[in-house]
Parts: C-alpha cells; sequence; structure tokens
C-alpha cells in the first residue's frame, strides 16, 4: 500500500509533499477552527456561518484572475506567493477580535486558498506529462487526506485540552504548514509563463466558453457530496437513525481510510474525456445506491441502520473516487494548453459553491425531508452524472473549431522536457522536508 500511495519520484513527489504540509495544518484547523471562533474570537454561530459564506463567494469569484495570473506570470512564482498569503491569513486569525476584522481575514484566506489550488494545478500540467496527470492527482489526494486524516488527529488533541492556548497552537501549526508548503514548492523549476493573449484569445477566455461553463457546473452539483459525510450525514444519524452516535467518526475515518487505499487504483483507467465521462456516469449510479442504503438507515433497530450506514458509506466513498478522477481529467482535457491556470480556477468554484450552498440544500432535503429527500438527491446525482458525457461531446466540438493554435506535439515535448527537468531537480536537492 505504501508504494500506490507514494507518487513516482520527481516533480509529482515535491508536489506530493507540498500537498502534505498544508494538509496536515488543514485537517487540525477544520475540525478546531469553529470553537476557536465561537471561545477565543467571541463570535456566534450564525455570525460564522454568514461571514464563511461570503468569504468563499468571494474566493470563487477570484479563483479564475488569479489562475490567469498564473499563466501569464508562471505558476511556481505564483503558487509560492499565494502559499505564503494563506499562511499569513491564517496567523493573522491569531490576533483579530472582530467581526470585521473576522470577514477581512476569512475573505483573504478564501481567496488565495482558491489561487492557489488554481495555481498548483496550472503548476502540475507544466511538469507532468498529460497522460499522468490524473495518475498523480490520484497520488496527491491520497496524501492529502493522510494529511488530513493525522491533522485531524492533532486537533483532537487541542479539542481535549479545550483552552484558549491549544487553539492558538493549532492555527500556529496551520498558517506554519503552508509556509512551509511555499519553501517545497520552491524546489520544483520554474514553468515558462504565457505571455497575455497568446493563442489570439482574450485574456479571461473561460468566461466565454460555454461547453466548458456546462461542464462546470455539473461538476459543482457533483460535488455536493462534499458537506454529505461532514454534515447531512451526521445529522441524519442523530435526528432520523436508531445508530448510534459513534457512528458519525467512523464513517468519517472509513472515508478517509478508502481514499487514501484506492484513490490511485480506481484513477488508473481514467485516460482521457471518453472513458472520463463514463467514469463519471458510473460514479452516479453508485451514488444513488449509496442514498438509497442511507434512506434504508431511518428504518429498523440500531443493528439495521448501522448496516446500512456503513454500506451507504462504503459506496459514497467508492463513488467518489470515481467521480474525483474523472472530473480530474475533464477539467484538464478541455483547457487550452496556454490557459490551464484560469481553466482550473473556474473549474474549481464547483469547491466554494458546494461548500457554500451544500449545507443549506443538503439541510433542508435530507433532514426536513426524510427519506423522500434522499430519493431526490440520488436522482440529482444521477441526471448530471449522465449529462456529464453529452457535455464533454460539446466541449469536443467546440475544441475541434477553436483549436489551440500550438500543435499538440509540441505542447506534449514541452511539458515533457519540463518534467525530466523537474525530476533532476528534486534528486539532486534533499528528500522533501515535509515528506
Amino acid at each position: 500500500m505504501p508504494m500506490r500511495i507514494l507518487p513516482p519520484p520527481g516533480a509529482p513527489r515535491v508536489l506530493a509533499a507540498a500537498q502534505l504540509s498544508n494538509s496536515l495544518g488543514d485537517g487540525a484547523f477544520y475540525v478546531c477552527s469553529a470553537l476557536y471562533f465561537t471561545r477565543v474570537i467571541g463570535l456566534s454561530a450564525t455570525q460564522i456561518g454568514l461571514g464563511l459564506t461570503l468569504a468563499w463567494a468571494v474566493g470563487s469569484v477570484t479563483g479564475v484572475p488569479l489562475g490567469a495570473l498564473a499563466d501569464r506570470r508562471g505558476p511556481r512564482g505564483t503558487a509560492v506567493l499565494l502559499a505564503v498569503a494563506t499562511g499569513a491569513a491564517v496567523l493573522s486569525f491569531l490576533f483579530i477580535r472582530s467581526y470585521g476584522l473576522f470577514l477581512l481575514t476569512a475573505c483573504l484566506y478564501a481567496t488565495a486558498q482558491c489561487g492557489l489550488a488554481a495555481a498548483r494545478q496550472a503548476l502540475l500540467a507544466g511538469l507532468v506529462t498529460p497522460t499522468t496527470r490524473t495518475r498523480v492527482l490520484a497520488h496527491l489526494q491520497s496524501t492529502l487526506n493522510a494529511g488530513l486524516a493525522v491533522g485531524a488527529a492533532l486537533g483532537g488533541l487541542a479539542l481535549q485540552y479545550d483552552t484558549r492556548e491549544a487553539y492558538l497552537s493549532v492555527f500556529a501549526l496551520d498558517g506554519a504548514s503552508f509556509l512551509l508548503c511555499a519553501l517545497v514548492l520552491l524546489r520544483l523549476p520554474g514553468v515558462p509563463p504565457v505571455p497575455a493573449g497568446a493563442g489570439g484569445t482574450p485574456r479571461l477566455a473561460v468566461l466565454r466558453d460555454r461547453p466548458y461553463a456546462l461542464v462546470t457546473l455539473l461538476n459543482a452539483v457533483l460535488l455536493l457530496r462534499m458537506p454529505l459525510l461532514s454534515l447531512a450525514v451526521p445529522l441524519w444519524i442523530i435526528s432520523r437513525t436508531d445508530a448510534p452516535s459513534w457512528m458519525v467518526s467512523a464513517l468519517f475515518v472509513l472515508n478517509t481510510l478508502g481514499v487514501m487505499a484506492f484513490q490511485v487504483r480506481m484513477a488508473a483507467g481514467v485516460t482521457g474525456p471518453r472513458t472520463a465521462a463514463r467514469a463519471v456516469r458510473r460514479s452516479c449510479l453508485i451514488m444513488l445506491a449509496s442514498c438509497a442504503a442511507f434512506a434504508l438507515s431511518a428504518a429498523g433497530s440500531a443493528w439495521t441502520a448501522g448496516t446500512a450506514l456503513v454500506v451507504g458509506a462504503v459506496l459514497q466513498v467508492i463513488a467518489e473516487m470515481q467521480q474525483s478522477a474523472g472530473s480530474w481529467q475533464i477539467s484538464f482535457a478541455l483547457a487550452p494548453a496556454h490557459q490551464v491556470g484560469q481553466y482550473q480556477g473556474f473549474f474549481g468554484t464547483g469547491v466554494p459553491v458546494a461548500r457554500t450552498l451544500g449545507p443549506l440544500l443538503l439541510t433542508a432535503l435530507l433532514v426536513t425531508w426524510g427519506v423522500p429527500g434522499w430519493l431526490v438527491l440520488g436522482g440529482v446525482f444521477l441526471a448530471a452524472g449522465f449529462a456529464m458525457g453529452p457535455a464533454v461531446r460539446w466541449a469536443e466540438r467546440d475544441r475541434a473549431v477553436t483549436a489551440d493554435p500550438r500543435p499538440d506535439t509540441a505542447v506534449a515535448t514541452a511539458t515533457a522536457t519540463a518534467s525530466a527537468s523537474a525530476t533532476e531537480t528534486a534528486m539532486a536537492g534533499p528528500p522533501g522536508s515535509a515528506g
């Protein structure tokens, strides 16, 4: 299993080290942030919810221009600066004591996070050959989950102590982890920037790309699975089933370990837009079965409910891995080679949208409607998954008409050269400090 999780030497391994470094801090941050904001800063739950909703809305809007900046100025330098900015925003939470400053800092944090995600994807596209990107991203996802799991355990220690100093330590750890991430990214070679207007396309061409916008919208719908296990299922277990409350933690651990162990294997068969669309379609069929299993947990004894919840969670993590692999391949394959940053910034808006709207939609649908709500949700996933194939084919036809002016062979050669350079650079230096 370690060899499946560990990415190939060179650029992929350095990128994984950077992913691990900040995911450790993020895992602790996610576990403790709500209590820190309430007990240390003194905010109400309503203030926190509104503030974070506004922050992620701002972040989703700024992802595209920051991704375009990565294209024009070079993704490595942009990623390093945004990692530093994210760390600085986290560390700023240590000193704020008013709601206005909380809003400002939260917006800066979400903006830097969304921009960093787009810049990292552009950096990966410049250093890894197109045929191996999905597999490398699967390795990075496994690394992310491993880091989040360890970080969550560290956050659990802070919750156990439940003191101001413990929460401050968690935020300091998260801020330092992003600064370490920036240092790790500096070990990678630079990817040449693309001059503004290259290829004769507008600066923010993705905003006019209707097929890609449709693909992004469908992916955002599918990402409603993100708050499912962290919010909707726990509320469902507590309010609608006879299962013990510790099932919430058990299902989270099952999901994390499942992604760590099997994400790379699940991504192996996804090699192009068509296979990616099929993977997404399969994932939504499995997701429908998962929703049905979760719905069944409302009937019967605690043992029956627990069994249904485990079945639903297993199906959910399989669907998650299939959908992730498919969406990664689609997002890169349909993005012009000279505009990867802005296209990834746009595609990445699905994450803050799911974080913003998902809790409200899922709570109303599942906790209020009950069993029928699960069936409606499964139908929504199924419809979005089956619509992805036609949307991808539309985007491919559109690409054939407005093809990237640079030949594919030249792009592939340049990418392979950059990847080889990254391998030499990574192997020449010491092992990754975060690995």
